[in-house]
């Protein structure tokens, strides 16, 4: 979390400077109107992608299968959305790498990899001595239990 902080913190400083920098080099009129054409072929880029992303979720759920890839790459499209219409050379930069589909697929697959990894070592928590833990053939645990009344602590 601490590198989160630190990045926006240090990422506004660098496209500042980059900017200054590139404006000095070919004038700011210029610079402006590039960071203006890359937001918008950004955009138009990310439009299609994204809706490839969603067709293909889509044909993975009629033939009964679970689109998770699809929908990851759609949350990272819209981090690239997010860097492609900000300002600046730096943003735009990542954001247009974001829509080449094998650094977006390799991006996907790792944040599902982490994801599920939480989940299992959250999972893996249970006490296997327990009654209610099983196991099913491929050697996955199996909690099963009631709740039949749920009161609120806080109240």
């Amino acid at each position: 979390m601490r590198s989160v902080w630190l990045l926006l913190l240090i990422m506004p400083i660098v496209e500042m400077w980059v900017l200054i920098s590139v404006g000095a080099q070919i004038g700011a009129f210029v610079t402006i109107l590039l960071v203006v054409l890359t937001a918008v072929f950004g955009v138009a880029l990310l439009r299609q992608q994204g809706l490839q992303t969603l067709w293909q979720a889509k044909q993975k759920m009629l033939h009964g299968q679970l689109p998770a890839r699809e929908m990851f790459s759609g949350v990272i499209l819209a981090v690239s959305g997010a860097f492609l219409v900000t300002p600046g050379f730096v943003t735009d930069a990542f954001g247009f790498a974001v829509l080449i589909p094998s650094i977006r697929e390799v991006l996907a697959v790792t944040l599902m990899r982490k994801i599920f990894a939480r989940t299992t070592l959250f999972s893996n928590q249970v006490d296997a001595n327990e009654p209610s833990a099983a196991t099913t053939d491929s050697g996955a645990r199996v909690i099963d239990g009631e709740c039949s009344e749920y009161r609120d602590p806080r109240l």
